[in-house]
């Protein structure tokens, strides 16, 4: 019984704050969010970055390897986004996004923090470290099908990454008015991208439920069992399986979507809006599920 008394402290919290935003959508269907999709991108998703690194007490050699974990299940999941979407004569460029780019930060940070603790937090924030630094890379390459080197060197989660490695590297402690700074900010960001998360699925709309429906299951059901794969090969135990198993779980990540916005054409940002609405009401299901074998097996 305790393991369900688990599961419902650590969803309550994110799916409420969600339900919240939802509300608010639906009270104000003009609800504007880009206040807090610029927050994100400029402060909220950098901050983040680093205190959940360096609260969690991760190392340069924990946070090395389980960054090599994610570029194997990041690859993983793109190998078996490519096949889906050739399979449905979809454009396998613009649409990949939604398979390989998971939602690990918003929802998934704060669910590894409520189910394992820091170290847990921390771990789960090396996962989504790589999945933010390719939102902002390989995801805006992918929407306009060109690749651009000033969007890297614009984007601030890649010097927030950066900075991070080289304290993890050479064992400098951030100063504590930093990580005071960077909790707050990051804690800010990860209730109003929730509470966006609920907007956003009052406003975004199905276009069709059936292609939405066949990539969400791409995506939140056969990327838990990339997840196992991966630890079973590695031979991956405690916390950071459970971690692995977790973030692999997460739906369609709403970045894809607004990045899409800005370079894709309408048809593909319709598909890519799909599979995020339909990816993540399936996830409210798939994702107690996957938590309660994370809680059972990898403790």
């Amino acid at each position: 019984m305790d393991i369900y008394f688990k599961l419902f402290e650590v969803l309550f919290p994110v799916f409420l704050i969600i339900g919240l935003g939802y509300h608010l959508g639906k009270k104000n269907p003009d609800f504007d969010t880009s206040f807090i999709t610029t927050y994100a991108g400029s402060f909220g998703t950098p901050a983040l970055v680093i205190f959940a690194i360096t609260a969690g007490g991760v190392t340069f050699e924990i946070f090395s390897e389980y960054f090599g974990y994610a570029i194997i299940l990041l690859t993983l999941f793109g190998i078996v986004g490519l096949i889906f979407l050739l399979l449905m004569k979809k454009d396998y460029i613009r649409e990949l996004p939604t398979f390989i780019l998971p939602n690990t930060g918003n929802m998934g940070i704060p669910i590894c923090l409520f189910a394992y603790g820091e170290l847990g937090m921390g771990i789960a924030a090396a996962v989504s470290s790589l999945v933010v630094l390719l939102h902002f890379t390989l995801n805006i390459f992918l929407a306009k099908r060109a690749f651009d080197f000033q969007t890297i060197l614009k984007s601030p989660s890649f010097y927030a990454i950066l900075i991070t490695v080289l304290f993890l590297y050479f064992e400098i402690p951030f100063p504590q008015f930093v990580l005071n700074t960077v909790m707050l900010l990051a804690y800010g960001m990860i209730v109003m991208i929730l509470m966006s998360l609920g907007v956003a699925l009052t406003q975004m709309k199905v276009f069709s439920f059936r292609d939405a429906l066949i990539t969400s299951f791409g995506r939140v059901i056969i990327g838990p069992l990339i997840g196992v794969v991966v630890i079973k090969i590695f031979n991956i135990s405690g916390v950071a399986a459970g971690v692995l198993l977790i973030q692999s779980s997460m739906p369609s990540a709403i970045l894809c979507y607004l990045v899409a916005s800005m370079y894709s054409p309408k048809e593909i940002v319709d598909n890519i809006s799909s599979t995020i609405v339909v990816s993540t009401v399936m996830s409210l299901v798939t994702i107690p599920i996957t938590l309660f074998f994370a809680l059972k097996y990898f403790y």
